[in-house]
C-alpha cells in the first residue's frame, strides 16, 4: 500500500506546488514510484509546472465517470518513476464537488499501486482542503515568513485539527449528532462539547489533537526567520494543542523563479542552488519518516 504524504498551505502562492513537484523528483529518484495528485481542485496547475500543458486525462474524467478507475487518469512525467494526476479547476462543478465524489476520489486514491504518493492540496480551508489533508499519512504544511500567510497557515491548522476531531467522533451514536449541529472556532469548543455529551470520550478526543502532527517547512527564507518559526510553534501548541515540527526550510533563491518559467523543478534545473540543496534535504528527512 502507498505511502500518502499531503502538501497544503493557509495561503496561496507560498510554494505549495513548487514543493510538491521538487519532492515528487527527488523521492523518485530515491527509486520510490511516485504519484503526485493534483487535489487543488479549484486551480490545478502541478501539471503546467511540469511542462504538461494540457494532459488528455485529469480528474475530471474520473468524477464524472468517463472512466472507471483513477489509475487511467495517471500520466507519466519525464523523470523516471515519477507520474501525475492532473487535477482540473475549469469546472465550477469540479471545484464544488458533491461530498459523495470527494469519497469515492479519497477512496480510489488510497488504492493506487505505487510507492508513495503526494497530494497537492489547494489553499484554505474548505472541507474539500481539509478532507484531502487528512486522508494522508504524513501532513505537510509550507508558508512563507509573511505576517498574512502565518497567520493564514495557523488558522488552516487549527481548522484541521478541529476537522480531524471531528472526523474522529463520526458513528459515535449520541457524540457524533452532538458534534455534527454545532459550529466550533476553537478546539477547546470541541473538547467541551465532547466532555458535556460524554466525559469519558475527552480523553479520546485530546489524543486525537495530540497525533495530529503536521510537519513544517519555511519557504523563501531569511536570516530574521527563527523568530517567525518559533512564534508560530508556541502559538499552535498554546491554542491548539498540537506540535509542529520543522522539515527544513527553503531559502530566497531566484533560481526557483527561474525553474517555475523553464517549467521544470529547480532540483533538475538548478541542483546546485540553495534552493535545490535544502530541497534534497528536505527529501532525506521525510524518507526517514515515512520510511520510504
Amino acid at each position: 500500500m502507498a505511502r500518502i504524504v499531503s502538501i497544503a498551505s493557509g495561503k496561496g502562492g507560498v510554494g505549495k506546488s513548487m514543493l510538491a513537484t521538487n519532492l515528487g523528483l527527488l523521492m523518485a529518484r530515491r527509486g520510490l514510484e511516485v504519484v503526485i495528485a493534483d487535489l487543488d481542485v479549484g486551480g490545478a496547475d502541478v501539471h503546467v509546472l511540469m511542462g504538461e500543458f494540457n494532459p488528455d486525462r485529469t480528474i475530471s474524467d474520473f468524477l464524472y465517470r468517463r472512466v472507471d478507475d483513477l489509475a487511467e487518469v495517471i500520466r507519466p512525467l519525464p523523470f523516471k518513476n515519477l507520474s501525475i494526476i492532473p487535477g482540473t479547476g475549469d469546472t465550477l462543478a469540479t471545484a464544488n464537488m458533491r461530498f459523495a465524489r470527494k469519497k469515492r476520489l479519497i477512496r480510489s486514491l488510497k488504492r493506487i499501486e505505487c510507492d508513495l504518493i503526494i497530494i497537492d492540496v489547494g489553499a484554505g480551508t474548505s472541507f474539500h482542503t481539509l478532507d484531502f489533508f487528512l486522508a494522508a499519512d504524513t501532513y505537510i504544511t509550507i508558508t512563507t515568513t509573511e505576517p498574512a500567510a502565518i497567520l493564514d497557515l495557523y488558522r488552516f491548522v487549527k481548522l484541521a485539527a478541529i476537522r480531524k476531531v471531528l472526523s474522529g467522533f463520526i458513528g459515535y451514536g449520541r457524540i457524533s449528532e452532538t458534534l455534527a449541529h454545532q459550529d466550533f472556532s476553537s478546539i477547546d469548543q470541541v473538547l467541551a462539547a465532547v466532555e458535556h455529551t460524554d466525559p469519558e470520550s475527552r480523553k479520546k478526543a485530546e489524543q486525537i489533537v495530540r497525533d495530529f502532527a503536521p510537519l513544517l517547512i519555511m519557504n523563501r527564507t531569511t536570516g530574521r526567520t527563527r523568530t517567525s518559526v518559533q512564534r508560530l510553534k508556541l502559538t499552535l501548541r498554546q491554542y491548539v494543542g498540537c506540535d509542529v515540527a520543522t522539515l527544513g526550510e527553503i531559502p530566497e533563491d531566484q533560481a526557483v523563479a527561474r525553474a517555475i518559467r523553464a517549467y521544470m523543478p529547480v532540483s533538475e534545473y538548478a541542483p546546485a542552488s540553495p534552493a535545490a540543496g535544502s530541497l534534497a534535504k528536505i527529501a532525506e528527512k521525510l524518507a526517514e519518516i515515512t520510511g520510504c
